[in-house]
C-alpha cells in the first residue's frame, strides 16, 4: 500500500510539474515574441550610425566608430589572450538594393606583451601593414575601434547622383580561417580597388552576411551609415 501511495504521488507531481511548465511556456512566449528585435530584412534597415565622408580626389574615405564593441568582456580579453583580431568590413550599397557593389577591410592582431605591459597592434588594411604599440585599452580602441579617413571606395565604382551608404560588420575574433584568409587577400588589392565581382560570394550575399547570426566570434556588431552622393 505504501509503494502505491509514493507511485501515485510521484505520478501526482509529475502531471503538476507539466502544467506548471506549460503555463509558464504560454504566459511567456507572447512577451518573448513582443521583445525580440526585429532582423533586418535589408541593408537600409540594419541599426544606424553617423560616418563623416570626405573626397580624397576621386577616392572617397570614411571616418566613424565602433567603439561599443568592445565591452568589458573583450576589454579583459584583450589583457589576457596571447592574440585577438578586431576585423571589420564595410560594405559600400546603393540605396534600394541589397547587394554590395564594393567593400573596404582593415584587420587589428591585438597581442598583450606581459614583460613591457604593452598592446602591441598589427593593422593590416587599405594603407598596408604596420605594427604599433599601445599602453591601455584606450589606445587599442584608438587604432582598433575607430575608422579615420578611411579608404573605402573609388569613384568610378560608383553611380553619378545615386545616394550610397556603408553597411558595415565588426567582429572580435571571427573563428572562420576562410573569411580572415579572404580578407587578408582582399587588403591587398590596390587602394580604392574594393569593387565586387562575380567571383566573390562570399562577400556580396547581404542574406549571408547580415541577416544570419554569425555566432562564430566573441562579438559582433552590424551597422548602417546615412547616406552619400557622389
Amino acid at each position: 500500500m505504501s509503494a502505491t501511495s509514493s507511485g501515485a504521488r510521484r505520478f501526482l507531481a509529475s502531471v503538476v510539474l507539466r502544467v506548471l511548465v506549460a503555463v509558464s511556456i504560454l504566459s511567456i512566449t507572447p512577451q518573448a515574441l513582443a521583445d525580440e528585435p526585429e532582423r533586418p530584412t535589408e541593408p537600409a534597415k540594419l541599426p544606424s550610425r553617423q560616418a563623416n565622408f570626405a573626397w580624397d580626389n576621386t577616392l572617397l574615405r570614411a571616418s566613424f566608430s565602433f567603439r561599443d564593441l568592445v565591452d568589458a568582456h573583450v576589454a579583459q580579453k584583450l589583457s589576457r589572450g596571447p592574440s585577438n583580431v578586431i576585423a571589420m568590413r564595410a560594405y559600400v550599397v546603393r540605396d534600394g538594393e541589397k547587394t554590395p557593389i564594393a567593400l573596404a577591410v582593415r584587420t587589428c592582431q591585438v597581442a598583450y606583451d606581459i614583460w613591457d605591459e604593452v598592446y602591441r597592434i598589427t593593422i593590416r588594411g587599405a594603407t598596408g601593414e604596420r605594427t604599433v604599440a599601445a599602453v591601455n585599452v584606450e589606445g587599442v580602441l584608438r587604432q582598433c575601434a575607430e575608422a579615420r579617413d578611411y579608404p573605402i571606395v573609388d569613384r568610378a565604382l560608383l553611380t553619378p547622383g545615386r545616394a550610397h551608404f556603408l553597411a558595415v560588420i565588426v567582429e572580435v575574433n571571427p573563428i572562420s580561417a576562410e573569411t580572415l584568409e579572404q580578407m587578408k587577400r582582399w587588403v591587398s588589392r590596390p587602394t580604392g580597388s574594393t569593387g565586387i565581382g562575380a567571383g566573390d560570394a562570399l562577400f556580396g550575399s547581404f542574406v549571408g552576411l547580415f541577416l544570419r547570426e554569425l555566432g562564430t566570434s566573441d562579438r559582433t556588431l552590424k551597422f548602417r551609415t546615412q547616406t552619400f552622393t557622389p
